[in-house]
């Protein structure tokens, strides 16, 4: 499929994502990781304007810290936003939290990281032809050399409103709504 093509795609599924975690939907998006993928939201700021930016990727955790990888490298504006300012806030299905994250793609051990990264992306990783459950390491290697690996360390807990379940509330007018149809709909009869 057209690399292009696939950015256009992603750019689109992102914002639906987004929109699902806000809806208070992100443990519901990560209940199948072998399939769909395990995601987290990352909250990042422009590097020339300033601007706030919400993206979901891919991850895994690998002993205690958080490791997601830039598919498209170091053309990706999240990537590049991170770079510049590498104080985040990350979105998870436990949480919500301050964050760092920094590149690690000179890891000692990045292959192993990169694998389980490209695991946790259930489907994403073989839709760009790459299969990390059976490729070899020197094929993997060479397949994600111009990806960044990059860890994320969390800081504090956070909490308040611009944050997942930021939309909660919809369900809540959604259900009442409901619930006074039917009672008014049984009152008629």
């Amino acid at each position: 499929m057209n690399e292009d093509l696939l950015k256009n795609l992603f750019k689109y599924l992102n914002k639906f994502m987004v929109l699902l975690w806000k809806l208070g939907l992100g443990r519901f998006l990560n209940l199948w990781p072998k399939v769909i993928g395990r995601f987290l939201v990352i909250t990042h700021y422009g590097r020339k304007t300033g601007n706030k930016y919400l993206t979901p990727v891919n991850y895994s955790t690998v002993n205690g810290d958080i490791y997601c990888a830039s598919g498209f490298g170091i053309q990706s504006d999240w990537y590049k936003n991170l770079v510049c300012h590498p104080e985040i806030e990350v979105w998870l299905t436990e949480g919500w939290w301050r964050a760092h994250a920094e590149d690690v793609s000179d890891h000692p051990d990045r292959l192993d990281i990169m694998r389980e990264v490209l695991i946790g992306s259930g489907f994403a990783a073989p839709l760009f032809g790459i299969h990390p459950l059976t490729m070899d390491d020197d094929t993997l290697a060479q397949e994600t050399k111009d990806y960044r690996l990059i860890r994320i360390k969390r800081i504090s807990e956070k909490t308040g409103i611009d944050g997942p379940g930021e939309y909660v509330w919809f369900w809540q007018i959604t259900t009442a709504f409901l619930i006074f149809l039917l009672l008014t709909k049984k009152r008629r009869k």
